[in-house]
């Protein structure tokens, strides 16, 4: 049997996103990793609480299928076409 002691530090351990309470910026973060763009987790948060989730996957679906360099610079690039 496991103290509490034991159950609050795995608790802590496995804690990712402790910040993260909506499911946008769950959506937003998540983006950011795809992108492999984590400086700028903020501006994926954002843009998913506000724009259309279609457009945004769209967008990371086109440059997932280029394999880009910079694929935030991409992305970016083509959320302002489809806008």
């Amino acid at each position: 049997m496991k103290s509490i002691k034991q159950i609050l530090e795995e608790k802590k351990a496995g804690d990712k996103n402790k910040y993260v309470s909506r499911e946008w910026q769950d959506y937003g973060y998540r983006l950011a990793a795809e992108l492999g763009d984590l400086a700028h987790k903020s501006l994926y948060i954002k843009l998913a609480k506000t724009i259309d989730r279609s457009i945004l996957e769209q967008c990371k679906r086109f440059v997932i299928d280029s394999r880009a360099d910079n694929m935030g610079a991409l992305f970016m690039w083509k959320l302002k076409q489809l806008k």
